[in-house]
């Protein structure tokens, strides 16, 4: 399933139900994140290959997801409808393997945000991811024929692509999936689904691109653990799967910089995820137990379009590009 994950509003946080209708209900509805940093992740696929599943948690209609199948697409900010299956013991087992060999350039020190541990490994995401999102983005726009096979590293990850616009950034599109996709075709189809299918906005326009900034996010290192406050801050995002109050299990994942950047506590948080999961009854400390959590680390590089310009005026010749580079224009 594919998953979003950037939100439009700050939440109220609330352990009391919602007034009106509240988060994300079944399969049919439609829901969406929020929270500065919910990016819409997904295409887990354990339940069945490729539903989409919008910020809150409302699945969204068919998609085809590739790679390893945990279970439906969800948004990195929001909810799922299809879950995980219970992992087999608590603690430190892993979820989802990511490649230990895979490498790529070094991104610039100005432009990656990384949450994996430093000097454990070579950072795999990279400018260049960025600037084929772009590529693809603006062939789409303008017609041309999609650009030729980038030379980063093709090996699968779950990855998130968000788009923010604007000098105050704000959230334009995100959308991502948890399988374990093959990075040049991970990344072409959720540029695209992030830039024109983010059911919370209209699809992109040609206008819209000099005001734009893109950032990659590849998810790493996921762990089942058996307590719901045991993640940190910052560092981790996590993926709560629960029983809401109709006996239904539903999920919800925020990547790790939604909390930090929201200013949200361990309670908060779980709090904000459960309703943006569709869960309407009262929060109590009893029901937080119940909670069955995963948390990952994340690598992130965000490039905004003038960087991108600059990048590739750079690289246009080696890298054989395949379509005319747009004009520059400031961003307001």
């Amino acid at each position: 399933m594919a998953a979003g994950c950037c939100g439009v509003k700050k939440q109220k946080l609330s352990s009391s139900p919602p007034s009106g209708s509240g988060g994300g209900g079944g399969a049919s509805s439609s829901s969406h994140c929020s929270g500065e940093s919910q990016c819409r992740a997904g295409e887990l696929g354990l339940g069945g290959a490729g539903t989409r599943l919008n910020g809150l948690g409302g699945l969204t209609g068919g998609g085809s997801g590739s790679g390893c199948t945990l279970s439906p697409p969800e948004s990195c900010g929001g909810g799922g409808g299809i879950a995980l299956s219970p992992p087999a013991s608590c603690g430190v087992g892993t979820l989802l393997s990511t490649p230990a060999a895979a490498t790529s350039s070094s991104p610039s020190s100005s432009s990656a945000a990384s949450s994996s541990s430093p000097g454990s490994r070579k950072m795999v995401v990279s400018a260049e991811m960025c600037c084929f999102c772009f590529d693809v983005l603006y062939c789409h726009l303008y017609g041309y024929q999609q650009p030729r096979t980038p030379r980063f590293t093709n090996e699968p990850y779950p990855l998130f692509v968000t788009w923010k616009i604007g000098r105050d950034k704000r959230l334009r599109g995100c959308i991502g999936t948890f399988s374990a996709m093959n990075l040049h075709s991970g990344l072409r189809e959720y540029t695209l689904t992030s830039a024109l299918k983010d059911s919370r906005f209209p699809p992109m326009t040609r206008d819209e691109l000099p005001r734009l900034f893109c950032s990659v996010s590849l998810l790493t290192n996921f762990e089942d653990v058996c307590d719901y406050l045991d993640w940190e801050v910052g560092v981790h995002g996590i993926r709560i799967e629960f029983i809401n109050e109709k006996g239904s299990k539903r999920t919800a994942t925020y990547l790790p910089e939604v909390a930090k950047e929201q200013g949200w506590d361990h309670i908060q948080t779980i709090d904000s995820l459960l309703r943006k999961g569709g869960y309407k009854a009262p929060i109590t400390n009893e029901f937080r137990k119940t909670i069955k959590l995963t948390r990952y680390r994340s690598e992130k590089m965000t490039l905004s379009y003038a960087e991108y310009l600059a990048h590739r005026q750079h690289h246009h010749f080696q890298n054989g590009i395949g379509h005319p580079l747009p004009p520059y224009n400031h961003y307001s």
